[in-house]
């Protein structure tokens, strides 16, 4: 048998496995190991390598080992191990029987027997770890497509989960696309039946879906072992390779559908987990490097999750950075919304920086100039950073539009204030800097809490399939079960809950900002009070399609506020106007019942504003009545233009199908200046006057 090709020294950069003429160049950051070897396997089942390469100092620049193999095809699998002390108190953990994860590594495949645990015992685990694979990123035709680049005030993101999306029988896909990219694919239809503008995708790097507690799974993909590789397990082809292709045909339909791709990324910790966690890449290779470690070598936890990235240190800013250029440049995606970014605002030693490098490192780089960037600004630690988050492109995730709206909804005291800024795009928060209106990502669920169904059905979180006897999750949820806790058949529970699911609706999707929507929100979705499902890989968790029969006037609803939204000027055109000049030149007026004269009292639970449209020929009046009671708003003079009177477009207090209509259909209302509208109680009403319809 022919003895393959001598293996050359390569060189460092590119990082990763790269596919260059006559063979693979491999490129690893391991600083201060005493040696590093190749390992190259025929079958990701192989308890052990059918070649290994030992690099010597030829192969060796700085703190990078680099080797060229003649003579490797795309589809080769790898892995490294690195050799050197174990002297965690010293940042150093290297332990020569782990077969270590490329942190490049473009596809990763992962063996059907693999084991977390053996990463973290004694001995040999090849045969238990995953495997890089040399890919060939260049090898797909896009057919002319590229990221959409629409503005922030025309988006409306949907927060969705690759598996959950599909995967219950109820899709009606075949078992084998269920849960996967191309069973996404299948459902884009509806999608943009609802007007959604974009898919927030929770994460889609390769994850560790043992990092769980024992019998139950990591479902919502928080636990990263690889940045620049597709979850493996969201594919419905087999073969790594196939898992590339079949994530950018699902970009390219969505693309193709006018919806853009923005990838919930995590930056800030991974897998491994913190002190007697599995040795899976970085620890490996360069603990001290890419971990925040304190005096004596213990991990920093600023994530909740065992471990954090430290990612102001120079490599690993590089490789945060190298990253998101390949997820725009080589998967086409259009944007990111960042994990705890809070942590990113860390310096090299945990210590929160104003002018994190890594940070501006994202916000002025040309690859990324068109790229949607979003930021979760906090972390597990308290560094809350919401309204004070560095830079002039990041939108935040308003956590405080979440707590507010939740709170006055439910009727809490002291709210009208804060709500108050909230329907306004949060000037408290960002009017200091000229930001634009849709600067604030406006949301009042996500994946981490109660779905809106839940929101108003229970007082109490109820985490018990969790497995840590209800520890787990927030207690702090802003919740109301409207007088029965959980299921009910007492019809007056229920229309109170329909209500309240409707304002909560029409206040995050009308309010000022670019709004986010959960995941079935729009059918009602219910996870049974579990408001951290993050290891339900089961109906808990999926989007049940049999809902859109049982809730097709809550899906109604949310479709027509998202086109009443869509009437408003500063939506349907690219004004970039900041936030102060848009409300200025809308004219915008803030009342309570009485017009011009808002009650921001601690008892009071009311509020209405009135605006204009920037081409001035269209009034838009709402009021909010959070009230046990009835209240009578009234209603502001009209201009002698607006020949159609007040007309009520929106009502939560009606039965569908009247709940919301359609501008042309809408009904005129008693009442001009100075007049009364009627609101119900615990409910809002829009109200329109034009001298022409909509459209």
């Amino acid at each position: 048998m022919d003895e393959p090709p001598a293996p050359q020294p390569g060189s460092a950069a590119p990082l990763g496995a790269r596919l260059v003429d006559g063979g693979v160049n491999f490129s690893v950051f391991a600083h201060r190991a005493q040696g590093v070897d190749l390992l190259l396997y025929d079958d990701v089942d192989a308890a052990q390598p059918a070649r290994m390469i030992e690099l010597d100092a030829a192969h060796r620049s700085g703190g990078y080992w680099h080797v060229f193999v003649p003579g490797l095809p795309a589809g080769q699998l790898y892995g490294w191990r690195a050799h050197g002390p174990h002297d965690p108190a010293h940042g150093m953990r290297f332990d020569a029987d782990k077969v270590l994860l490329d942190p490049y590594a473009r596809a990763i495949a992962v063996p059907a027997g693999y084991r977390r645990l053996a990463a973290a015992a004694p001995g040999r685990n090849d045969a238990q770890a995953m495997k890089g694979v040399v890919a060939d990123v260049d090898a797909y035709a896009w057919e002319g497509d590229a990221p959409l680049g629409r503005p922030f005030t025309q988006t409306v993101i949907y927060e969705l989960h690759v598996r959950g999306f599909t995967a219950d029988p109820s899709s009606g896909l075949a078992p084998a696309l269920r849960g996967t990219y191309a069973g996404l694919v299948e459902k884009i239809p509806y999608l943009v039946d609802l007007g959604i503008t974009a898919v927030e995708l929770m994460p889609v790097f390769q994850f560790d879906a043992q990092d769980a507690p024992p019998g139950l799974v990591n479902y919502w993909g928080y636990a990263p072992v690889g940045f620049f590789a597709p979850h493996a397990g969201y594919a419905s082809r087999r073969g790594p390779l196939a898992v590339l292709d079949e994530f950018r045909d699902m970009v390219k339909a969505l693309h193709r559908a006018g919806i853009e791709v923005i990838l919930d990324v995590v930056f800030n910790h991974t897998a491994e987990g913190g002190e007697g966690g599995p040795t899976l890449s970085l620890r490996g290779l360069a603990d001290r490097s890419y971990y925040l470690l304190d005096a004596e070598g213990r991990y920093a936890n600023h994530s909740g999750c065992g471990n954090t990235l430290r990612a102001n240190h120079a490599v690993v800013r590089r490789m945060i950075v190298d990253a998101l250029h390949y997820w725009v440049e080589v998967m086409h995606v259009d944007g990111f919304r960042f994990d705890l970014a809070a942590i990113l605002s860390r310096d090299a030693d945990g210590r929160p920086v104003p002018n994190p490098p890594v940070l501006w490192d994202i916000e002025t780089d040309p690859v990324l100039a068109r790229t949607k960037l979003i930021a979760e600004a906090w972390d597990a630690d308290g560094l809350y950073q919401v309204g004070r988050f560095v830079g002039e492109r990041w939108k935040e995730w308003n956590g405080r539009f979440r707590d507010d709206v939740r709170a006055f909804v439910r009727g809490d005291r002291g709210r009208v204030a804060a709500l108050a800024n909230r329907l306004l795009g949060s000037p408290d928060l960002y009017g200091e800097r000229p930001r634009e209106p849709a600067q604030s990502i406006n949301f009042v669920t996500s994946h981490d809490g109660f779905t809106l169904a839940d929101l108003v059905s229970h007082d109490r979180k109820h985490n018990e399939a969790n497995l840590e006897d209800n520890r787990d999750g927030t207690d702090d949820n802003l919740s109301w079960n409207c007088g029965v806790e959980g299921p009910t058949d007492d019809p007056a529970v229920l229309a109170l809950r329909a209500r309240q699911v409707r304002n909560l609706l029409a206040i995050n999707l009308l309010s000022l900002g670019t709004p986010m929507l959960l995941m079935g929100d729009e059918v009602l979705r219910t996870q049974h009070g579990n408001n951290n499902a993050y290891c339900q890989d089961n109906p808990t968790s999926w989007f049940d399609w049999t809902a859109l029969g049982r809730h097709a006037d809550v899906r109604r609803f949310v479709q027509m506020l998202i086109r009443l939204r869509n009437l408003r000027e500063s939506v349907r055109a690219d004004h970039r106007l900041t936030l102060a000049e848009l409300t200025a030149r809308a004219q915008v007026q803030l009342h309570g019942v009485a017009i011009g004269d808002p009650d921001v009292s601690h008892t009071s639970h009311s509020l209405a504003v009135t605006a204009a449209s920037l081409s001035g020929d269209l009034l838009m009046h709402f009021a909010l009545n959070a009230w046990y009671r009835p209240l009578d708003f009234a209603l502001p003079p009209l201009p002698a233009w607006a020949t159609s009177g007040w007309r009520r477009i929106l009502d939560t207090a009606r039965p569908s199908p009247h709940d919301i209509v359609d501008p042309a259909h809408a009904e005129p209302v008693t009442g001009n200046g100075g007049q009364a509208h009627h609101v119900e109680a615990r409910s809002c009403v829009a109200l329109f006057a034009w001298a022409a319809p909509p459209r």
